[in-house]
């Protein structure tokens, strides 16, 4: 038997290059209008016993191929529960070897977050009582730019992910947020609420997100470097979610992302902004400090090179409202490959996680306030 390979769904993303008989040869589409590409998103048929080899080629042309050593392919057979597969990189290829248990199997870059799952997060919390639902604009395809709103407080607070569509652990991050939010019985949710306005994106790049992209939306465009002049020509979903904040204001912020090479939870700040403050600057380093005490998963050892003084890239989203507002702005970014600290050979970094660490977020971030 033959095995069939098909990634024609919300998120899906792979080249068929050639089968033959329970291996496949494989390659990842670009982003549309864009040489971006990493996520990959397919399911493969087979008989169950198979011993299927699906070799991913021309890797070393990436948009970040240091991302692919150590790296783990994600499965699932049911597509709720995801495991890591057997999976080695060499010479530009991703092999990818596994023994069916199921006559259906899923393959993933990450645990996906469909835009059908989105749809049903956003309506079962707009249910919720005290939650405000608002559409802040629509994407160059026409799809709703999201925004839940809570809380009765003075302090202005944003949460937004998937800039980059393909770090789908950023809405399983969300996801987390928000259940925690809403949960009438948490201490830590009623405390923020009576303190913030809590204003949360949960989705930035519906289009990228249905179409299988790694970084971009439908034009091709990077949405984590427009944030100085977002367009409605080119970048719909920044102009619209900024023109919010600047109706509102932005106390604290974070900008939630995936890194492809780095095994760790880390994050990245805004030092290098013209107007940086000390007060703004000491706030975010508390933050940094309490988060790594009450999260394992998280740490402050490994992360991105700051910024020299003056020199921030005000493109990005996080300094650029640390700038515009005075805010204390954040990039939280979570690994694709398992966390160096309490590693998991079974899952890796994994949904589960993720929506653990932002409970330990909303934690601290009451403890902050």
């Amino acid at each position: 038997m033959t095995i069939s390979i098909n990634a024609a769904f919300d998120s899906g993303n792979i080249v068929v290059e050639s089968v033959d008989g329970t291996a496949a040869r494989l390659s990842i589409r670009k982003d549309r209008e864009s040489d971006f590409y990493q996520w990959f998103h397919f399911r493969v048929a087979c008989a169950v016993g198979d011993e299927l080899q699906l070799a991913i080629t021309g890797l070393a042309g990436s948009a970040y191929p240091d991302g692919w050593p150590g790296y783990a392919a994600c499965a699932s057979t049911d597509r709720e529960n995801w495991f890591r597969l057997d999976t080695e990189y060499a010479d530009g290829t991703l092999t990818i070897r596994h023994t069916a248990e199921s006559p259906l199997l899923w393959v993933a870059y990450f645990a996906p977050y469909s835009m059908e799952r989105h749809h049903d997060l956003v309506a079962s919390v707009a249910e919720c009582e005290g939650v405000t639902h608002r559409c802040l604009g629509t994407s160059l395809e026409g799809q709703p730019i999201d925004c839940l709103e809570m809380g009765t407080g003075p302090v202005q607070v944003w949460l937004y992910a998937r800039q980059h569509p393909g770090e789908s652990m950023a809405e399983w991050w969300m996801e987390g947020a928000l259940e925690k939010l809403v949960d009438p019985a948490d201490p830590h949710a009623r405390s923020l609420r009576q303190k913030c306005r809590l204003h949360i994106v949960p989705n930035m790049n519906p289009d990228g997100s249905r179409r299988g992209h790694l970084r971009t939306n439908y034009a091709g465009v990077n949405l984590n470097r427009e944030w100085h002049d977002p367009s409605a020509e080119r970048s719909p979903e920044v102009l619209c979610v900024l023109g919010a904040m600047d109706e509102t204001g932005v106390d604290w912020a974070m900008d939630v992302h995936g890194d492809e090479a780095i095994p760790a939870v880390f994050l990245a700040g805004f030092e290098g902004i013209p107007s940086l403050k000390d007060e703004q600057m000491s706030k975010f380093l508390a933050f940094q400090a309490a988060l790594a005490r009450n999260s394992p998963d998280f740490q402050i050892e490994l992360g991105y090179e700051q910024s020299a003084p003056g020199q921030a890239n005000l493109t990005m989203s996080t300094t650029q409202l640390a700038e515009r507002f005075g805010a204390v702005s954040m990039t939280l970014e979570m690994p694709f490959k398992d966390n160096r600290d309490l590693p998991d050979p079974v899952a890796g970094w994994s949904p589960e996680r993720s929506k653990l660490l932002a409970h330990a977020c909303l934690q601290t971030l009451d403890q902050m306030l």
